[in-house]
């Protein structure tokens, strides 16, 4: 059988329909192709609200090639085996609104900067991320991770922002939309300010093109148009809490119903980032936020002006005395949503305001449960429905035959205890198995340069 993803044909060599003694006999892969398995493993497959246990798990290079039951499932010659026992096998997770820094130097930060996000993403159990804000060189960066010459997440990218500064009239955002597609960007990041003209013209070319456009919803174009002209998703709720008054009193269901339909009707996927937002409009802890473990993998000059912020809050998004009134609004939305069935896609904005890459999920999940949404839907929103979003590029997001095998092992059931997610046993990413002992030498290191850095 042949399976065809990017342009490459994968082999699907390791089970044969041929039954053996009551087994199912697994063919021997191609030389210089590892394979792995996971053995006596409860699998979450994530096509459904099921557990499969007590499974064996097959992946030949960076495919899942089989499933089935560890009685059953013969383990190839020459396996790498992974002991399961009492564990539990999920798809990796995804960050939705991530950013990756630059290749180049900037800002004087550390030269190790861009490989440690990476590394903290993987550590905290993401194995994708839809970039935000393209960078200069960002693409070889997706294809070095792709080829397996740098370690890392695969990488879905947004090319350069798309604002009141970068377009400058209705055909040079035309062009420019026409340029990022030719360029190999995975989607257009809209930023604010734009005029709805200018919005418009974005939001015709890119359909023209075959291409995506997200991101912020700008104060002249309103969360309505930007629903109605094709946004992908809606990052940050932006635009709901506008139209519906919500920075400085209660919202109803009543208030949000025809948004929520409007919502649900043109297929518009939200990414919430709720911890952050409640950061950005003055509704956090300070204390608590100073207090997280994972600060101490970021450099020191990053969480300075983390400090600063919440010292001395500020911007378009700050809410002041009514903070924590829009940030319970802000819950009661994406509740709305979450009842109506429209499609909730996980993300926390890493790196940002108290947000490390990766571990940042700790801090988001918490507030998507307290929203009403349950742990297997909270699952998906990282896994399977990503997966479908991303159709068109691969298939992940599941534990299935074909799939890309980006997994993690955990230590309990998510669905019944979201925690066990946060020290995973294991992750794997495109095949490449990170122990936890790997995982824990990988963030020593980074947490000894970052103290080394202030030194």
């Amino acid at each position: 059988m042949k399976i065809h993803f990017n342009n490459v044909i994968w082999f699907v060599t390791a089970v044969s329909a041929v039954l053996a003694c009551g087994a199912l006999q697994a063919k021997s892969p191609p030389e210089n192709v590892t394979v792995t398995v996971f053995d006596q493993v409860h699998v979450l497959p994530m096509d459904s609200d099921q557990l499969l246990r007590n499974q064996r798990v097959l992946v030949q290079g960076a495919r899942i090639v089989a499933i089935g039951p560890a009685a059953e499932l013969v383990v190839p010659q020459g396996a790498t085996v992974i002991d399961g026992a009492g564990r539990y096998l999920l798809p990796g997770m995804a960050e939705m609104h991530g950013h990756v820094p630059p290749m180049v130097d900037f800002s004087g930060m550390p030269a190790r900067y861009l490989d440690d996000v990476l590394m903290l993403y993987l550590a905290g159990g993401v194995t994708t991320v839809r970039g935000m804000l393209g960078h200069d060189q960002q693409l070889r960066l997706k294809d070095d991770i792709a080829s397996g010459k740098r370690l890392g997440p695969t990488l879905y990218l947004a090319g350069p922002s798309f604002n009141q500064n970068t377009v400058t009239s209705a055909e040079q955002a035309r062009e420019r939309v026409r340029q990022h597609k030719q360029q190999g960007w995975d989607l257009l990041k809209i930023h604010p300010g734009l005029s709805l003209e200018h919005y418009q013209a974005i939001a015709g070319e890119a359909k023209q093109q075959g291409i995506d456009f997200a991101g912020h919803v700008p104060d002249a174009v309103g969360i309505e148009q930007a629903i109605l002209l094709g946004s992908r998703t809606i990052d940050h709720l932006d635009g709901y809490m506008e139209a519906l008054g919500g920075f400085d009193k209660e919202l109803t269901a009543a208030d949000m119903a025809p948004l929520v339909a409007l919502s649900k009707k043109h297929n518009v996927a939200v990414v919430p980032t709720q911890a952050l937002w409640q950061t950005i409009i003055g509704a956090s802890d300070a204390a608590q936020l100073q207090g997280y473990d994972e600060l101490k993998y970021m450099p020191a000059r990053v969480i300075a002006g983390w400090q600063r912020y919440v010292q001395q809050p500020g911007g378009a998004y700050y809410s002041g005395d009514t903070a924590v009134v829009h940030a319970q609004n802000r819950q009661r939305l994406l509740r709305a949503l979450y009842e109506a069935d429209v499609t909730i896609l996980m993300g926390t904005d890493a790196p940002q305001l108290y947000s490390v890459p990766g571990l940042s999920l700790r801090r988001e999940l918490p507030l998507m449960a307290a929203a009403g949404i349950s742990n297997y839907d909270i699952l998906r929103s990282g896994t399977v429905l990503v997966g479908e979003y991303f159709a068109d590029k691969d298939q992940f997001g599941q534990v299935a035959a074909g799939q890309r095998a980006d997994l993690l092992l955990v230590d309990g059931n998510p669905l019944e205890d979201l925690s066990v997610l946060y020290q995973p046993a294991g992750v794997m990413v495109r095949g490449q198995w990170l122990s936890r002992a790997t995982l824990d030498s990988k963030l020593a290191e980074i947490a000894a340069a970052r103290r080394a850095e202030k030194q």
